[in-house]
């Protein structure tokens, strides 16, 4: 395995005092990127994007894919696996900020919004899963406490690669140095002259809101359970209703490219319980493939 403990990796960080909450995080992230890991031996693993493989009858086909962006449902793992070795090479510490991916390269950096709370982290994929149904990433417990969905064990998030990143990870994996004519330097953070206002009395009864930085996203995003997508609509009419006595479901159409398909789902689901409850009997009915989606 390549070290990279002594490669330092800049990250920019949010500017505003809006973003205050952001940058805690991106700090708590900066531990892990420059080589600090459970093992202590600063390595983050061998590069490593694999081949095909299957479990519980499910391929999975692992990529380089630096527009990778998708929504869905999170987990979080931890004392189980912890010290344990990652899929490629690293040990897996539950403090540190990693997290696991089913297709995505090793070391890769992706950016985890939790769409319940707006909370947004960068986190270090260095392992292989999730391999429950419904479940498209795996957060460390840390990163979950951060992103605020420990105590709850899932939640609704966008993962979005971080291609610069991601890119000069793999550099470094392979290389154990940094990408030709990159220059790391530090800057002081420029000082601007605020106006300070008086605020306004507050009304009796009431109370002042002050802002933690995190943003807002829709907090109640449609969950859905895919069964399939069909290129023949009749297919798709058939299958929606051999599943209509699980729940509503409906026939929508969307195009991938040039191909037109018929999406078969159940929903929405107003919970995830609810939507893993209505996963297992969809399985059970003879869809092994289907999933959980959020839009």
């Amino acid at each position: 395995m390549k070290s990279v403990a002594k490669i330092l990796i800049v990250l920019a960080l949010p500017t505003g005092l809006g973003a205050c909450a952001e940058t805690q995080f991106v700090i708590q992230g900066a531990k892990e990127i420059t080589g600090s890991t459970s093992s202590g031996n600063g390595s983050q693993g061998d590069y490593k994007v694999g081949k095909p493989y299957r479990i519980a009858g499910v391929w999975y086909y692992p990529a380089e894919d630096f527009a990778y962006t998708e929504t869905g449902v999170a987990s979080w793992y931890g004392p189980k696996f912890h010290g344990k070795s990652t899929a490629n090479g690293d040990v897996f510490d539950m403090n540190e900020l990693t997290a696991a991916h089913r297709t995505l390269p090793m070391p890769s950096m992706v950016r985890v919004t939790n769409l319940r709370n707006g909370r947004s982290l960068k986190l270090l994929v260095n392992d292989r899963g999730p391999f429950a149904h419904g479940r498209i990433i795996d957060v460390s417990r840390r990163a979950a406490q951060l992103l605020g969905f420990k105590a709850q064990g899932t939640t609704r998030v966008r993962v979005e690669i971080v291609p610069d990143e991601s890119r000069r990870l793999k550099y470094i994996a392979l290389n154990g140095k940094l990408p030709p004519e990159e220059k790391i330097t530090a800057e002081p953070a420029p000082v601007q002259k605020v106006a300070a206002l008086p605020l306004p009395a507050a009304a009796p009864g009431t109370e002042r809101i002050v802002s933690t930085g995190t943003i807002s996203t829709a907090a109640a995003e449609p969950v859905f359970v895919q069964a399939g997508a069909y290129a023949d609509r009749s297919n798709a009419s058939r299958a929606r209703a051999l599943l209509t006595q699980y729940g509503a479901a409906q026939v929508s159409e969307t195009k991938i490219g040039r191909t037109r398909l018929y999406r078969v789902r159940l929903g929405p689901l107003d919970n995830l319980k609810r939507a893993d409850d209505t996963l297992a009997r969809v399985i059970s009915a003879g869809f092994p493939h289907a999933r959980i989606v959020v839009d």
